[in-house]
Parts: C-alpha cells; structure tokens; sequence
C-alpha cells in the first residue's frame, strides 16, 4: 500500500514546464502503471491466456496450415496470427484508464501530471504489453502452427509498426470509454473501423515475411503503417486533451 502511495507522491512533486519534466511525468505513470499491472495482473493474464488458447485452438483445428508453402496459406497464416493478435489486444488495452476510473484515482492523476503526460505513459505501457503479446504469440504460432518465417527481420518489424497501430488507437479510445456503462463492448465498436485498415495491411505484409524475399516485399506496407501510427499518435496528443479534461 506504500509503493503507490510513494509513487503518487512522486508524480505530485513533478511540475512539467518543458519536455524534460513532461517526460519524466509520463516516465513516471507508466512505472506507475508497470507496478500495478505487476501486482494485480489482470491484463498480463487476459492477453498470454487470450494468445496461448488461440494458438492452441488453431494448431488443433488447422495445424497443417504451416506446412504448405503457397501464397494463398501464407496468407491465411498470417491472417490467423493477426486475429489472434487483435482480440488479444481489444481484450486487456482498454484497462489503462478503466482502472483508474475504478479506483478513483482518476481526479488524482489530473492534479498530479499534465494531459500529454499522461497519455505517453499510457501509452508506453500499452507499446509495453504488445511487445510481450507480440512475442507470445509469435512464438506460440511458430511452434504449434509450424508457420515458417522466411524472413526475420522483415517479420518482426511488421509486428512493431502493427503493434504500434494499436497501441496508438487504443490508448485514446481506452480514455474515451473510461466512463462508459458498457466499457468493452464500446471499445470493441469503436475501434474496428481505426484498426481495420492497418490490419489488412499488416496481414499482407506478414504473409510477405513468411517468404524469404520478404524484406524487400514488406517495406512498402512498413513504411505505411508506420505513417499511419505516427498521424493517429499525432492526433491523439492533440485531442486527448479535451477527452481528458471533459
């Protein structure tokens, strides 16, 4: 009961007025956010338990998926593991800010940090998940699907711009339903048109990496979902000051 306690305090005692005490407050509220998630693990547990029944669930019902090589399965594969990856993510993201709403510690952190301050903590921490869900996942379905990764480098920056679509889109649509009566299904709604585009994209591009001329193919969709992450964190710094303070 201290830990937090200290931590609050520590965020108090921080005045932001340039951006190396803003990015120290917003250091501040993702470790906030880190020791909390350590403790409670609620969102850990939803997304490993979420990746590790979808890769089970597929490598039971199509597990010989992984061993045919066509352009066609390929991207069939990768349009499992984005699925998986997906209602993974829609279904632990959306606690950054609920869980300050169900602890009422939500007033407190308005008095304690400024509004850019806080969504690049909540974000750090939602990039934070997706590293470890991205790299569950991956793995699960490289071992009980047997999908081939023609080209690793490629594959694994697809996953970062990918996962970087959706911490940026879901960090700002978590603040939006903090307050709602039907918080998960809100979110879900809300977030299926902003996340469709860069998952079809990411889908073709990881079906690119499972070839092993992969990196050449897949930079073109990299480098869109990467515009695409930075124009949504871009318009999320500047409208989550209203979200935040309405």
């Amino acid at each position: 009961m201290q830990e937090p306690y200290k931590i609050e305090h520590r965020l108090a005692a921080i005045r932001p007025v340039g951006l190396r005490d803003l990015l120290a407050a917003a250091w501040a509220i993702f470790i906030k956010d880190l020791r909390s998630e350590l403790r409670t693990r609620y969102a850990l547990n939803a997304l490993v338990l979420f990746a590790a029944s979808a890769a089970v669930a597929v490598s039971l019902g199509v597990g010989f998926i992984g061993l045919r090589r066509s352009e066609e399965y390929l991207l069939i594969q990768s349009a499992l593991l984005w699925i998986a990856l997906l209602f993974a993510a829609l279904n632990g993201l959306s606690r950054g800010f609920v869980y300050e709403e169900e602890t009422r510690t939500m007033a407190a952190l308005r008095l304690a940090a400024p509004p850019i301050a806080v969504y690049l903590g909540k974000l750090l921490f939602n990039l934070a998940l997706l590293v470890l869900l991205g790299t569950v996942t991956s793995l699960l379905f490289i071992v009980l699907v047997r999908i081939e990764v023609g080209s690793p480098l490629a594959f694994t920056l697809v996953l970062s711009a990918g996962g970087f679509c959706l911490a940026t889109a879901t960090t700002i649509l978590a603040a939006i339903i903090a307050r709602a009566s039907f918080k998960s299904a809100l979110f879900a709604v809300l977030a299926f048109p902003l996340l469709v585009p860069p998952l079809i994209v990411a889908i073709q591009a990881t079906a690119l990496t499972l070839d092993t001329a992969g990196m050449a193919l897949a930079l073109p969709a990299i480098r869109t979902l990467m515009a695409y992450a930075v124009a949504m964190f871009v318009a999320s710094l500047m409208l989550f000051r209203f979200v935040w303070e309405a």
